[in-house]
């Protein structure tokens, strides 16, 4: 759906003010969105699947390890897809408070696209250069948005995420590197055509809520706190907004699932073309390993 169609239909938990900040900037911030009990809950699951990744020595289809991950000292960089792996991340993801956000944004027809937990370790975790999320996971059109939530209280020193206020309406940039490999960042060159100097960083504490659209610029610094910075993503869409092959979510069983509202009738394409990915039928671990130059594909 078009911005102007969604903002016909009354919010569920945003002002109007919001919703059309949204749309003419690419970002919300919410603080204290998401109540104790649902953070609780979040935390204990989340301790168990730390707990676990001590018994694993490389990083896989769940975990996301770096490289200096031991079993005395756990360095969990990703939880991969958590809707899939535990029923009160499900609950959360396709039923919970973050929904009626979605729903304020995408129109009433919600689709349910993947998720994540970046935890960002404490002590050096590492960096999320600048880059745009379409290109991993195009759509045919750009209403897919990023929701996610600090499970812990998040300032400077922890690496919060920026973003480049309005660059969602901006440059659809490519994320192959010089030699023609996919490095799902934006190389040196480009990053001089972006306005850096207006990143505004996301900071805030547990509870809150940060909003990014599919095609808005951001990444963050590395975590030299002393305390992980545990952020959990999902990302949904327009119902009317489809995607395509070669989508770095691939093998997902609740992707691209209907979650509120009906099914689209029509497909709704938007103008301008998207980058094509690489081919990642042989597997996908994060942006970090790719970023980081790691084996991401092993």
């Amino acid at each position: 759906m078009k911005p102007d169609e969604i903002l016909k239909h009354a919010p569920k938990v945003l002002t109007q003010a919001q919703r059309e900040f949204y749309f003419e900037n690419g970002y919300l911030l919410l603080e204290n969105f998401v109540g104790q009990d649902w953070l609780d809950r979040l935390w204990q699951v989340t301790d168990g699947f730390i707990e676990k990744s001590r018994r694993e020595t490389k990083s896989g289809g769940i975990f996301d390890l770096e490289p200096n991950h031991t079993a005395d000292s756990p360095r969990l960089r990703r939880l991969s897809q958590p809707v899939e792996i535990d029923p009160v991340y499900e609950e959360f993801g396709l039923r919970g408070p973050v929904v009626d956000l979605a729903e304020d944004l995408v129109g009433p027809n919600v689709k349910y696209h993947h998720s994540k937990l970046n935890l960002k370790w404490a002590d050096g975790g590492e960096e999320v250069k600048w880059h745009q999320d379409i290109q991993f996971w195009p759509h045919t059109n750009y209403s897919p948005l990023t929701i996610g939530l600090y499970l812990d209280d998040v300032d400077d020193e922890m690496g919060p995420m920026g973003v480049i206020p309005g660059s969602h309406k901006g440059e659809i940039f490519d994320l192959y590197g010089r030699d023609g490999g996919w490095v799902g960042a934006l190389d040196d060159r480009d990053l001089t055509r972006v306005p850096l100097d207006k990143a505004v960083w996301l900071k805030g504490p547990k509870g809150s809520v940060t909003v990014h659209n599919c095609r808005m610029l951001h990444g963050s610094a590395a975590n030299n706190s002393a305390r992980s910075r545990p952020l959990l993503l999902h990302t949904y869409a327009s119902a009317d907004a489809l995607t395509f092959q070669g989508s770095v979510v691939q093998n997902v069983p609740h992707a691209d699932t209907l979650i509120r509202g009906e099914a689209a009738k029509w497909i709704h394409f938007d103008p301008e073309p998207c980058l094509i990915p690489p081919d990642w039928s042989k597997g996908y671990t994060s942006i970090f390993a790719l970023q980081q130059e790691e084996d991401a594909a092993g």
